[in-house]
């Protein structure tokens, strides 16, 4: 084995050890002050750090925020120079230091404390400058770092962002956040788009689904599905409800015998597979997946106002 596999697999396992550690040590009834004090919150939730600690504060507010709770990261050195106008009354702040004595959040720590705001703080020393200020002190149990200096943070860091993501998870399982609330926060990227409803997708496609009445003779079903570019038709009844669809498929099992004396009527399925806009995209595309299908009707009120085909879907990035 080499020696920067040797290194790398040692820095890997003292982190996971440490993460092991940090569960275990992990003090509930203080972490669910966190809780409940996030969750009784008016404000948005302030995140501060300085150096690798603020690094991993940007991405713990950036969960926060996708998971139901306002949040965003202020520099702390910035929050001294006027930012510390975004730190309002309804607030709570989250402030990170492993060693508890980053003298960038002696400011904050002050005007928080003058005003009554709730600081979380997350260090390794309970007695510290920010641990003595803090209302919650989530403390990090004393562990080496994975740098052979003992310097580098590498142990303190993964038991960090552990403990902002602990914290994170558990406000948004106590909010009752789901998928679809989820996707709501981040519609960004195919994991995003698959958590779309089928209402987000019909806002950029209102195009009208082609349509044949019930006795619409079958040269006007090849017209309409051929113009339609869908491989597809909807049939309407009378009032414009869905009585049916017509496929490609359906056209070729039509043709004998006497194909064009058949009306849309004689040719359509009954009973196909619709949607609503209710449904989640990542469920249309298992179920037309699993019937082996490639198009499916959008229905409101029984009607059809889109088609949805997988060919596209695909073109644009679900799948």
């Amino acid at each position: 084995m080499s020696d920067d596999l040797r290194h790398a697999r040692a820095v890997i396992k003292a982190e996971a050890e440490a993460l092991g550690t940090l569960a275990k040590a992990l003090d509930g009834a203080v972490f669910t002050r966190a809780v409940d004090t996030l969750m009784q919150s008016k404000g948005h939730c302030v995140v501060l750090g300085i150096g690798k600690s603020g690094h991993i504060g940007r991405k713990i507010a950036a969960t926060l925020a996708s998971t139901g709770t306002p949040s965003f990261f202020v520099h702390p050195a910035e929050a001294s120079h006027g930012d510390l106008g975004m730190v309002t009354a309804g607030s709570t702040v989250l402030a990170i230091s492993n060693s508890g004595e980053s003298r960038e959040l002696v400011d904050v720590l002050r005007f928080c404390n003058k005003r009554n705001i709730p600081i979380i703080a997350i260090t390794c020393r309970a007695g510290s400058t920010l641990g003595k200020a803090a209302d919650i002190v989530l403390t990090l149990p004393d562990v080496d770092e994975a740098c052979p200096n003992g310097l580098v943070p590498t142990t303190s860091m993964a038991m960090t962002l552990g403990m902002g993501d602990a914290l994170a998870i558990a406000v948004m399982q106590r909010r009752g956040f789901t998928a679809r609330d989820f996707g709501d926060h981040h519609p960004g990227g195919k994991l995003g788009l698959q958590l779309q409803s089928v209402q987000d997708w019909l806002i950029t496609h209102t195009a009208p689904p082609p349509t044949l009445a019930l006795g619409a003779q079958a040269c006007d079903v090849l017209d309409t599905i051929t113009k339609g570019r869908m491989g597809c038709a909807a049939v309407l009844d009378a009032n414009g409800a869905l009585a049916g669809i017509i496929t490609d498929g359906d056209l070729r099992r039509a043709i004998a015998p006497d194909f064009f004396d058949k009306t849309a009527a004689d040719m359509m399925c009954a009973a196909p597979f619709t949607v609503s806009p209710k449904d989640q995209i990542s469920t249309v595309i298992a179920e037309l997946t699993a019937r082996r299908i490639t198009n499916v009707f959008v229905l409101k009120d029984g009607k059809p106002v889109a088609a949805m085909h997988l060919k596209d879907l695909l073109e644009e990035g679900y799948l």
